[in-house]
């Protein structure tokens, strides 16, 4: 049984960890500029929002509620991301974008990680508007009181992050155990949050339909340039 475990270890996660390791081994910290950036910002937006002075200038720029005006909502929902709930312990945010943030950054590339992370976020608020909209008589409805809730945090990205890399790196099990655990969230505790993690993972899915239906996207693709694996191409 050890060994079947141990096997299964190997496929699920050993491409993913051995790229991991490799990055970190040949440039540490300069591997996550982006995830640093992220958790800096978090731990800063934090720190404001529970002083006198900056609870209302956080609350301008990154606060989303589904009364909001869209283009102001649309607005605020990429710092949105990078504020932490206040009613939730700062360090799991801070640490869920390190670790998820981080491992997408390696595998993905700060661009792709930053552009899914914001796919995933921003349809999870749209999502609070329709949810509203076809209101709490239906299984994707939404009480009317949650226009009001103050929609922030990074959970929503790392979610729909941590299924876009199992899915590149062909952890199948892994991804499939994060979208059960958030059905499971949502049946348990059906509120905003739990559905705004639904509404991240389908956005993300529909997205790894688009490159499967277009022969793209999943590992092994090309080594990204700045990794030690990576060669420029031979040009003729």
């Amino acid at each position: 049984m050890s060994g079947a475990v141990r096997g299964f270890a190997l496929r699920e996660w050993g491409p993913l960890s051995g790229t991991v390791r490799r990055e970190l081994a040949a440039r540490r910290w300069g591997a996550v500029p982006l995830t640093l950036t992220a958790v800096c910002l978090t731990a800063l937006f934090q720190f404001a929002q529970n002083q006198e002075w900056g609870y209302a200038p956080v609350q301008a720029v990154g606060a989303v509620r589904a009364d909001d005006p869209l283009w102001l909502a649309l607005l605020r929902t990429p710092l949105s991301l990078f504020v932490p709930a206040l009613d939730l312990p700062v360090w799991g945010a801070l640490a869920q974008v390190l670790l998820v943030f981080g491992i997408a950054e390696i595998c993905l590339g700060r661009w792709r990680t930053l552009g899914i992370a914001y796919l995933a976020t921003l349809c999870g608020t749209l999502y609070a508007r329709l949810g509203i909209a076809l209101g709490p008589g239906t299984p994707l409805g939404l009480p009317a009181s949650d226009a009001q809730v103050v929609d922030t945090g990074p959970s929503a990205a790392v979610v729909g992050l941590a299924v876009y890399v199992c899915w590149r790196r062909r952890a199948y099990w892994t991804g499939g155990a994060v979208v059960v655990a958030m059905v499971i969230e949502v049946i348990v505790k059906p509120n905003l949050a739990g559905k705004e993690h639904l509404a991240a993972i389908a956005g993300v899915l529909v997205l790894i339909a688009v490159l499967v239906g277009r022969g793209r996207g999943q590992d092994g693709v090309e080594p990204r340039p700045g990794t030690r694996s990576w060669k420029p191409p031979i040009r003729s």
